[in-house]
């Protein structure tokens, strides 16, 4: 197997695991753990992937995945 096969193949296993553990959480937890995910990608993206950018990101992201599904007072 060549390279590219076998990250694409890893992705789709990791997508698959990820999506399927979902499936209790509530919208809430849902919703920081993909603003998590968004935010890892996004600091890794603007720090040129700087693990420091990356953990930033995520944890800037799963606390706004947090309070924008919070329920109203």
């Amino acid at each position: 197997m060549n390279t590219k096969r076998i990250v694409s193949s890893a992705a789709i296993v990791a997508a698959t695991l990820g999506l399927s553990a979902c499936a209790g959480m509530s919208n809430q937890d849902r919703n920081t753990a993909v603003g998590a995910g968004v935010g890892a990608v996004a600091g890794s993206v603007l720090t040129g992937g700087s693990a420091v950018g990356t953990v930033g990101g995520a944890a800037v992201g799963g606390v706004i995945g947090n309070q924008v599904s919070k329920p109203p007072r």
